[in-house]
């Protein structure tokens, strides 16, 4: 319902922009939500872009809409785009979202625009540029509510009605002593729940869940999600509150890092590529290919080495494909629950073992079901039970090894404290299909008396 909502949006936004109906354009922006609009913005060319982000009149909605597009659109959109009007959509938004864009432009524009943004606003911006992208103080909000620890429930809600109204998470209140250290949490409910004179130390969880500023994001993300919490405080190494990371962000970090494996397993680099140019594309995917370029000239050489076999029995090579392909998908979905694991947190390194040990038994076992009927074929086909046996046997053995190497090899680049995800695609599948090739060629030398 939902997809055909956006599609209808998409279709009719490009209809009108080819037809200049800039009016009826302008009405249908104005009461599009711009959290739609921002998937529809992400379709069109970067004409169209263009155009319509002008023809947007509301601030908020322009600062969603940028703070969705890759680095790579965004510069182009905001080129050309006045220095002044760009500082005041910035200005609408959370100070987290202000970081990424700003970190993304070049350093003189970058200035420019620190420099004209309202002091306490760009002081938080500046703030947060000290921080890596990818860490807890570089996606944390610093509006957050922080109240002294004696402060009683009556004085909480006056000060939220004065001070905080514009907090982007105010359900959770953060209790902190005389020189800034967390010390507690309150929610919402609890606050409104005891009587006026309670003081916030009475009623306020004294266990919080905190992370360090120099914290991975990833790490970050799934401690929310373990937890189930709306947001987990940042505090510094003197354990003073700085900021709070909020649930939405932990929902664009899981996205971002999903997206993230997904390119890197398929080999074609870590960014969306559909808006890059033809030469950038290429360039991104070339090494990961070459990779596979390099395997196949290594099965090329083991396929030659055992000429004189293929010489004689013409029909070895009608079974390389299924021996291969087989070996392949086993290897790649041995990688893939493996990169996953270890992305969730579900597996780690410790568990090398105990994942190896069982997806070794699972390769097996598929290995004789498949090895019986791919083998069966063979002897239904050629009526030699020594040929049948060895396409029986190479494909439990490329089975086998292919699992055994799909889960092996991303925990050993995760204790090399390298991301995983490059381990798969073209890397294991090329090793495999190598591997899948040499065990056949070698079980049917041996078994047909070659």
């Amino acid at each position: 319902m939902q997809r055909d909502r956006s599609k209808i949006l998409a279709d009719s936004i490009r209809r009108l922009l080819r037809r200049g109906a800039f009016s009826h354009l302008r009405k249908i922006v104005k009461k599009t939500h711009a959290a739609d609009l921002s998937v529809v913005f992400q379709t069109l060319s970067p004409a169209h872009q263009q155009r319509l982000f002008e023809l947007i009149e509301n601030r908020e909605q322009k600062g969603i809409i940028l703070s969705e597009l890759d680095r790579d659109t965004f510069l182009d959109l905001t080129e050309d785009l006045d220095l002044d009007e760009l500082v005041k959509i910035l200005e609408t938004m959370a100070n987290d979202d202000v970081t990424d864009l700003i970190g993304q432009l070049p350093a003189a524009r970058s200035s420019a625009i620190l420099e004209k943004m309202k002091k306490e606003h760009s002081a938080q911006v500046e703030g947060l540029l000290s921080y890596r992208d990818d860490t807890a103080g570089g996606i944390m909000v610093t509006d957050f509510i922080a109240l002294r620890q004696d402060c009683t429930a009556r004085e909480a809600i006056a000060s939220l009605q004065k001070e905080y109204q514009d907090v982007e998470m105010p359900f959770y209140l953060y209790a902190v002593d005389e020189n800034g250290h967390l010390v507690g949490v309150s929610s919402l409910r609890q606050l409104v729940l005891v009587p006026p004179e309670t003081p916030l130390k009475a009623f306020m969880t004294t266990d919080v869940f905190s992370v360090q500023t120099d914290m991975d994001q990833e790490e970050v993300a799934k401690m929310v999600a373990r937890y189930d919490i709306l947001a987990v405080p940042v505090v510094d190494e003197s354990h003073r509150l700085v900021g709070i990371v909020t649930v939405d962000d932990v929902i664009d970090i899981f996205r971002a890092e999903a997206t993230e494996d997904i390119l890197k397993m398929a080999g074609v680099g870590d960014e969306f590529i559909e808006t890059k140019s033809i030469s950038k594309s290429t360039r991104t995917r070339l090494p990961w290919l070459f990779a596979s370029c390099l395997g196949g000239i290594v099965a090329f050489y083991v396929i030659n080495h055992f000429e004189s076999s293929l010489s004689r029995f013409a029909f070895l090579a009608a079974f390389i494909p299924v021996i291969m392909g087989m070996g392949g998908n086993i290897g790649t979905q041995s990688s893939t629950i493996v990169v996953r694991g270890l992305a969730t947190g579900r597996l780690s390194v410790r568990d090398i073992r105990t994942v190896v040990f069982k997806e070794l038994v699972i390769g097996g076992m598929l290995g004789v079901f498949y090895g019986l009927l791919i083998g069966g074929v063979a002897q239904v086909s050629y009526s030699r039970l020594s040929f049948a046996l060895a396409v029986a046997l190479a494909v439990l053995s490329s089975m086998s090894v292919a699992a055994l190497v799909g889960s092996l090899v991303p925990m050993f680049f995760a204790r090399l404290n390298i991301d995983p995800a490059v381990a798969t695609g073209p890397i294991v599948t090329t090793a495999i299909d190598i591997i899948s090739v040499f065990f056949y060629f070698q079980i049917s030398t041996i078994l047909l008396g070659i």
